[in-house]
């Protein structure tokens, strides 16, 4: 099955630390690597790892990388360039526009 081109939305709440989180970054890296393009969503405890290296790597390659606004707030963490900060109707649109959405929780 060819990949190249194709769409995937992942969605991550898990905390940075938890096993979740870096399947979630193995699972953007591979179909990245496939040439899949990726739309990457930190939700709630997944906020807190945006400055993770691997996942601001992945960025540099090109996936795009959202995270929840109301979620960084919550936690007093810094609106920066580390992601779009957007709203969960940015989830629902990645789940219509995308081949396949999945998540790690």
């Amino acid at each position: 099955m060819e990949l190249k081109g194709r769409k995937l939305g992942i969605l991550v709440s898990a905390r940075p630390q938890d096993r979740n989180f870096e399947h979630a970054l193995n699972l953007a890296a591979v179909a990245q690597d496939a040439g899949v393009q990726v739309y990457f969503y930190c939700l709630d405890e997944a906020v807190g790892g945006l400055a993770n290296e691997r996942l601001q790597a992945l960025k540099a390659r090109g996936i795009n990388l959202f995270a929840c606004a109301y979620g960084a707030q919550k936690r007093s963490l810094s609106l920066g360039d580390l992601a779009a900060f957007a709203g969960l109707s940015t989830v629902n649109d990645l789940i219509a526009f995308t081949d396949r959405f999945v998540s790690f929780n």
